[in-house]
C-alpha cells in the first residue's frame, strides 16, 4: 500500500475541511432576541452599543446590528450579507464583516468597503431615546 495520497484524495480531504470551515463561519451564533416590540418599543441599551463597534441581537427573528461610530450616533443594519445571505458581524478594525466571503461593510453608512458584495446593508431603523435605543 502506497503512504502517499493521491492529489484527487488530497483535494477531496482539503475540500471537506474548508467547506466545514465555511459552515462554522456561517453558523447561528447566539444573540439576544427581542420578539413582539411595535414602533417605539426598547430593543436595546444605548450602553450595549460600543462605540466604534457594533451590537448583534435578533428583532422578530431578524438579525440586526446595531452601531454607534461616534458617541451618540446611533445607526442599525439587517445582518444580512447582500452577496449570498451570511451573517455579518462587528470585525476587529471597527468595520462590518461577513465571515463567509470577507465583505466588509462601513460602520456608519453599511456602504461596501470590501467585496464581492456589491451592495450595501439594508438598514433597519433605530432612534435612540435617553439610555434606550428604540425601533423607529
Amino acid at each position: 500500500m502506497d503512504p502517499c495520497l493521491s492529489r484527487r484524495t488530497l483535494l477531496a480531504a482539503g475540500s471537506a475541511g474548508l467547506g466545514a470551515l465555511a459552515l462554522g463561519a456561517c453558523a447561528g451564533i447566539p444573540v439576544p432576541e427581542v420578539d413582539g416590540v411595535a414602533s417605539g418599543g426598547r430593543i436595546a441599551a444605548l450602553a450595549d452599543v460600543p462605540v466604534g463597534g457594533a451590537y448583534q441581537l435578533a428583532v422578530d427573528g431578524r438579525r440586526v446590528l446595531i452601531a454607534q461610530p461616534t458617541a451618540g450616533t446611533v445607526v442599525a443594519y439587517d445582518a444580512t450579507c447582500p452577496h449570498q445571505g451570511c451573517t455579518v458581524r462587528a470585525g476587529e478594525d471597527g468595520a462590518l464583516v461577513c465571515p463567509c466571503h470577507g465583505s466588509a461593510f462601513d460602520l456608519a453608512t453599511g456602504g461596501v468597503l470590501q467585496g464581492p458584495a456589491v451592495e450595501p446593508l439594508a438598514p433597519f431603523a433605530v432612534t435612540v431615546s435617553g439610555a434606550d435605543v428604540l425601533l423607529a
